[in-house]
């Protein structure tokens, strides 16, 4: 089925522009999810790291909001070169 959908795109767009965009949205949605999932996982290690040694709760915190905010960017900058080949 998704093959059908692709193969359609394709051919509804002519030269491969329908492909392009396809690819920018899948890469668009891709890099979203992945951002998620990481930022998630970062959160939950941090909970963990936080519950085994409270007295370094605010080191770890600060290293979190770090990792998360690298994330985030690297996910914008997918997200805007997606945007791009649109």
């Amino acid at each position: 089925m998704l093959l059908s959908i692709l193969l359609q795109a394709a051919v509804a767009a002519g030269t491969g522009a329908g492909l392009a965009k396809l690819g920018a949205g899948i890469g668009a949605g891709l890099a979203a999810i992945a951002a998620g999932l990481g930022i998630g996982r970062i959160g939950g290690s941090a909970m963990e790291g936080i519950a085994r040694q409270p007295e370094a709760s605010s080191d770890i915190r600060m290293n979190m909001i770090i990792a998360a905010a690298l994330v985030d960017a690297v996910s914008l900058f997918a997200i805007v070169v997606c945007g791009f080949i649109l």
